[in-house]
């Protein structure tokens, strides 16, 4: 059996990841002054942040049509027997759906799904796992099994410098934002139950990234080795000093660096900061 591998754009991964292992990306949109941009496809980070930073309205976000997912695994269809298709949470978005119901309206092959329950570039350790194992002839089956394998290990978590942008984007609750409001504090957030909810409440910046430090310092200490991301919201250089400090300090971290783009900064805003990992 030959299998593909199918993401969103909010895994984030390189041109170059998706063409060392084929894997084929639907992009997700933002509306930014009624005119639609595909993510990772026509506009860049930088430029996302750029045009959003006065506006007063937050841009909109739209998961992939279900005709751009039939398209693709029709042409699929003609190269190989199964497809995986593992995308951002199903509590935050619609794209997972989307293409379940994709794959039940296409002859000929057969369309498997993995919910990430997450998004970004630790969604984007399970795209390369299953894309380096597809790579070398495994199954549907096989793929899907490692990956549940390494939802147990995985962990990511992340604070924003304004809870503005998850609450009017509808992925917080207001009564969340509204006490994290209150105490003016950094929450660190994760998901849970495939949404966004509160971790901890954390009175400032530098303590909530120390408190997440101190958490990879935990899981490090407990296996051999991990695979780690720090994720910026457009503030790469505080990012690559967080980065630094990291692999100082965790020899057996394998750390790299990602960024939230333009569909998940929508709702995190600029600024946002994020560190995820998982069991080598």
């Amino acid at each position: 059996m030959t299998t593909a591998i199918v993401t969103d754009s909010t895994a984030y991964l390189t041109k170059a990841e998706r063409e060392q292992y084929n894997i084929r990306m639907v992009p997700l949109s933002v509306v930014i002054k009624h005119e639609t941009f595909e993510e990772e496809v026509n506009i860049t980070t930088t430029n996302f942040y750029d045009k959003v930073r006065n506006e007063n309205e937050l841009p909109k976000t739209s998961q992939p049509p279900i005709g751009t997912f039939v398209t693709l695994f029709d042409e699929l269809s003609k190269e190989y027997d199964e497809i995986v298709a593992i995308h951002l949470s199903s509590g935050i978005s619609g794209t997972y759906q989307g293409a379940l119901q994709a794959g039940e309206m296409v002859q000929g092959i057969d369309v498997y799904g993995f919910d990430s329950e997450i998004s970004c570039a630790v969604q984007g350790f399970y795209v390369l796992k299953a894309a380096e194992m597809a790579k070398d002839g495994a199954s549907a089956k096989e793929i899907l099994e490692a990956l549940e394998e390494m939802r147990k290990t995985m962990r990511a978590y992340f604070m924003v410098d304004d809870l503005a942008h998850l609450q009017r984007g509808g992925r917080l609750s207001a009564a969340q934002a509204l006490i994290g409001g209150l105490l003016q504090v950094k929450p660190i957030l994760h998901f849970e139950n495939k949404v966004i909810v509160p971790f901890e409440k954390i009175r400032t910046r530098k303590r909530a990234l120390k408190r997440v430090e101190d958490m990879l310092g935990e899981d490090s200490a407990k296996y051999d080795q991990l695979d780690a991301v720090v994720i910026h919201g457009n503030c790469e250089n505080e990012a690559k000093e967080w980065m630094a400090t990291l692999q100082d300090k965790f020899p057996n971290v394998n750390v790299k660096l990602s960024y939230f783009g333009p569909v998940i900064g929508t709702h995190l805003g600029e600024g946002s900061m994020g560190l995820g990992w998982v069991k080598k």
